[in-house]
């Protein structure tokens, strides 16, 4: 019942609206207009009031015809840059951007797939129970839009993310917390070829601490970055002040808090060292989720699977989502993969048999 057309068009059209993250206000208006055509009571929250963008979060909710429990479908509305002038283009069953930018499957395959899949609904009158949509602003970058989305206004307690890069089938059940490590190191200037001695290097204190930390692939759960490193000017000043950005996650949060207390540490032992001051904050930015592999969400997106004959399979994965939020707000959520290929590059793209069966697992997620 999927019309391959009308979701193809749909998303090439999704993709030209440009929406980069703290800017979706003219994709929220045009994605709110076609949920109301489709009989869904919308609105649009004041999250981006609270986190900076220019718009909030998309919410609509449809009643439905059966006796059964609300369910919840959630993509975010923001793309990564380079995301300006989109020009999607089709070859060979597939769809990439003309090379200048992002395609951004991510995420609007998954809006495409869950309208597709509400059209469908309207036009062959299908019986369904109350049907909850939430499209969020602000996700690339920190998850803003779900930390910030007015929970009082949703009914669900199952969610359903579609923001994944496998195989339609692919079932996230278990995803990884993150904490952002932002240092500034404060050194003392001197001249650095007439008194050096006189002087802390920053950078030397910088260099020792990252010297002893551990670093990237920690464990099969756990790993570490240092991201960026900002500081220093004139070569003849031993420079005084360095901010090191960092980051590390986890699938445990115990194994995260002891990750993050290493690299602080090491920050502060070079300090101590050297005699320079180190202020470190550590933010936790979500935390980690896991749900059963036997959990009865997980045995209705099997079943859903099965109705059309893709198959399905549980997965980890290392990187945040809004699914990560709605579980620390009571909602049990899984993500789904849709096919996003190479999202946040160039070469993004996606296959329309994926964006199809995509819109195929919404509605027979429904119909379980």
């Amino acid at each position: 019942m999927v019309n391959e057309k009308r979701i193809v068009d749909a998303f090439m059209e999704y993709v030209q609206i440009d929406s980069p993250t703290k800017s979706e206000l003219e994709f929220s208006i045009f994605i709110k207009k076609e949920l109301e055509a489709l009989g869904f009571d919308v609105t649009i929250d004041q999250a981006g009031e609270k986190c900076g963008s220019n718009t909030g979060n998309v919410i609509a909710r449809i009643k439905g015809d059966l006796d059964k429990e609300s369910i919840l479908f959630s993509c975010h509305m923001d793309t990564v840059s380079p995301s300006i002038g989109i020009k999607p283009i089709i070859k060979d069953g597939t769809i990439y951007s003309d090379g200048t930018t992002i395609l951004g499957g991510d995420n609007k395959a998954g809006i495409a797939a869950v309208v597709e899949a509400m059209k469908v609904i309207k036009e062959n009158k299908l019986e369904h129970g109350p049907i909850e949509i939430v499209f969020s602003i602000y996700e690339e970058g920190g998850l803003h839009g779900a930390k910030n989305l007015d929970y009082a206004k949703l009914e669900s307690k199952k969610a359903f993310v579609l923001d994944s890069g496998g195989d339609p089938g692919q079932i996230i059940i278990q995803g990884p917390a993150q904490d952002k490590i932002n240092v500034t190191i404060t050194g003392k200037p001197a001249h650095a070829g007439v008194a050096p001695e006189e002087g802390i290097s920053a950078i030397m204190v910088a260099s020792d601490a990252i010297s002893n930390m551990k670093l990237l692939r920690i464990d099969e759960e756990t790993t570490a970055n240092i991201g960026a490193i900002e500081g220093g000017g004139a070569t003849n000043i031993v420079t005084p002040e360095v901010v090191v950005k960092a980051e590390a996650r986890s699938l445990s949060n115990h194994k995260l808090d002891a990750q993050s207390k290493h690299m602080v540490e090491c920050f502060e032992a070079a300090g101590k060292k050297f005699g320079a001051n180190i202020k470190a904050d550590v933010e936790r930015m979500y935390g980690a989720f896991e749900i059963s592999a036997d959990d009865e969400i997980v045995a209705l997106v099997k079943k859903a699977c099965e109705e059309i004959g893709v198959k399905p399979f549980t997965d980890s994965t290392g990187g945040g989502s809004d699914t990560n939020v709605l579980n620390a707000n009571g909602i049990k959520a899984v993500n789904l993969g849709i096919g996003e290929r190479k999202p946040h590059t160039l070469e993004e793209h996606l296959h329309i048999v994926d964006l199809v069966n995509s819109a195929r697992l919404v509605l027979a997620i429904i119909k379980a």
